[in-house]
């Protein structure tokens, strides 16, 4: 069995039974005087798939920072499998941290690579210095998964070289070249051209189907429509209302949930 066929049977596809993965418990965040987050609870069950829709400046980006551990919550707690990661009421232990944002991959809106690197290579840097992989056995993942998210023939070429919906896959098969038992998505396809968005849904979609744990901050209706188990309304600092993609597209219960998805899909 190759690695890449390793980690899709680790994935599964039977999400039945699934436990609490990722959970938030009473999430406050701060800039200043302005709340961002305000008493956040969120559970991510194993194989489960959660998009989070709002409006810019509701804290969709700062909620998964903070899932992450990228951005430190001012109180509340993250739990790992039902382990505690990070409590407010707690000193942070580095070690753990390190470990959880191994665990929950993160692909951001801008992609972050380094322009110096080919695409093996910011594939495999990280698994290097920090998984302690030989360069062997990292080159070898980092093709795999490349190949993976259908670069297989992009090795060798730099950033510079590559469309925006290619780089922006690469950054997915970094992510992935880690292990993580959770996928985070911020925005992932706001940078991106239209006519390119399309790849890289389709490498999120194919995750999904493989099982992966993923919670993805989007504006793509369509695609969280298909994606999501279950959709997020994220506004004012709050969630607002969740349910199933029909439950929030079709008939959300919220006045102000309504009000949104009129707006972005150009109903008012």
């Amino acid at each position: 069995m190759t690695t890449a066929e390793g980690w899709c049977a680790r994935m599964g596809t039977n999400t039945n039974g699934r436990d609490v993965l990722l959970a938030a418990r009473g999430i406050q965040k701060s800039f200043g005087s302005r709340v961002v987050l305000d008493g956040i609870d969120l559970d991510l069950h194993a194989g489960e798939h959660v998009a989070i829709i709002g409006p810019s400046g509701g804290g969709k980006s700062t909620l998964i920072r903070c899932l992450n551990l990228l951005e430190t919550p001012d109180e509340g707690e993250v739990l790992f499998n039902g382990e505690s990661v990070w409590n407010s009421q707690e000193p942070p232990r580095e070690a753990a941290l390190r470990a959880h944002r191994i665990k929950v991959g993160m692909v951001f809106q801008s992609f972050n690579l380094f322009a110096t690197h080919t695409a093996l290579q910011n594939v495999s840097l990280a698994q290097v210095h920090t998984l302690k992989r030989s360069k062997a056995e990292a080159d070898e993942r980092s093709r795999e998964l490349l190949g993976l998210v259908g670069l297989a023939d992009h090795l060798d070429k730099h950033p510079s070289q590559l469309s925006g919906g290619q780089q922006q896959r690469v950054a997915i098969a970094r992510a992935l070249a880690m292990d993580p038992e959770v996928m985070l998505f911020d925005e992932p396809t706001s940078a991106i051209d239209p006519e390119m968005r399309i790849e890289v849904l389709a490498v999120m979609k194919d995750l999904a189907e493989r099982g992966m744990a993923m919670i993805a901050v989007t504006h793509e209706f369509k695609f969280a429509e298909d994606f999501a188990d279950r959709v997020i309304f994220l506004a004012d600092s709050t969630i607002v209302e969740e349910g199933t993609p029909e439950e929030i597209f079709s008939n959300a219960q919220r006045e102000r949930t309504r009000r949104f998805v009129a707006a972005v899909a150009g109903d008012i």
